[in-house]
């Protein structure tokens, strides 16, 4: 197999050749189809995260087909199309576990960050995380669910819980990869849009309107109604009292990344009137049965720029400094 591997934090990715990996019990081999590139692999190599294993395959957003079984594996059949996310296990018996929040495990696994992902060839993975993902649609487009998608969703749950599908206003700060997988699902259920964008970004407001975006602007902007609910994605922490700004009271600002800068302060009456700040962290298997189901009916198209796996540094490069529209795929 062929692996891109993370051997020191800020260090660029080196080309790896080893022997086919066997799947042990419960695990699938996975012949790898399509990785998504995701921010959060570029605070992995970046640096950004704590406790990340070394050396490291990078990738959690895998498209692929199951090559081999582990003993005990059943649910699955050769040749099948399958995903694999970020969460890559959990224990199963902490309180989190046992309460319906594995997202929250107290000893999880997450893949490209503490066991090997999917900027390679091939690889293991515990086949109860993994997902039949069907027939439909191309390896690459349908990538960035594995985690743009499922986060997005996950965020989004959040921000909108308790509303009605109509008359909603979202704000999205950051939109890259997951704000535009999940402006075509809040679209589609009847929701505004509201696209906020570094300033400047003329090509991103534009991709923003295409996707049906009723307004666009630099995240400094207000815009022009209070949002119900805000969901960030950049990992910019001065766009929490922005957000907090721009909600009505009541709203919800949501914060759907791993890693994010420092809160700058702000004043109480941002606050007040009962506005919320949340974090989400992970997902769970509910979360990436729920949208996968979903995603097809609203008609989730994925835009992508395609790299060759041995050109992961550039696709991490371009992701790093602004200059995608969507998502990195990687193709091995």
């Amino acid at each position: 197999m062929r692996a891109m591997v993370l051997e020191q934090p800020g260090k660029p990715l080196a080309m790896h050749e080893s022997p086919l990996p066997v799947p042990g019990e419960g695990e699938l081999l996975i012949e790898i189809r399509a990785c998504g590139v995701c921010r959060t692999d570029l605070h992995v190599v970046d640096g950004e995260l704590p406790h990340t294993k070394l050396p490291i395959v990078p990738g959690h957003e895998i498209v692929g087909r199951v090559a081999v079984f582990g003993q005990g594996v059943s649910g699955f059949s050769i040749g099948e199309r399958v995903g694999v996310p970020w969460l890559g296990a959990t224990c199963g018996h902490c309180s989190y576990c046992r309460g319906g929040r594995e997202n929250l495990c107290d000893t999880p696994l997450f893949t490209g960050y503490t066991r090997d992902g999917g900027f390679a060839s091939h690889i293991i993975a515990d086949a109860r995380y993994c997902f039949a993902l069907g027939e439909a649609g191309d390896d690459a487009e349908i990538a960035p669910w594995l985690c743009a998608g499922l986060i997005g969703w996950r965020s989004y749950r959040m921000a909108t819980d308790g509303a009605l599908r109509g008359d909603f206003a979202l704000g999205l700060y950051g939109f890259g990869a997951a704000a535009h997988i999940l402006a075509q699902v809040a679209i589609w259920q009847g929701r505004r849009v509201y696209a906020f964008t570094r300033a400047g970004d003329g090509a991103a407001q534009d991709f923003a309107r295409s996707l049906g975006a009723v307004w666009t602007g630099a995240s400094e902007e207000m815009p022009p109604e209070p949002l119900d609910a805000a969901i960030i994605f950049a990992p910019v922490g001065a766009l929490v009292p922005l957000a907090l700004k721009a909600v009505k009271k009541g709203g919800r600002v949501v914060c759907g990344g791993i890693h994010m800068s420092d809160i700058p302060g702000f004043p109480y009456a941002l606050l007040w009137e009962e506005r919320k700040v949340m974090s989400v962290a992970n997902l769970t298997r509910d979360d990436a049965r729920e949208f996968i189901d979903i995603a097809p009916k609203a008609g989730v198209h994925c835009t992508v720029t395609r790299y060759p796996l041995e050109r992961a540094n550039e696709a991490l490069a371009d992701l790093r400094d602004g200059r995608l529209q969507g998502a990195a795929v990687l193709i091995p």
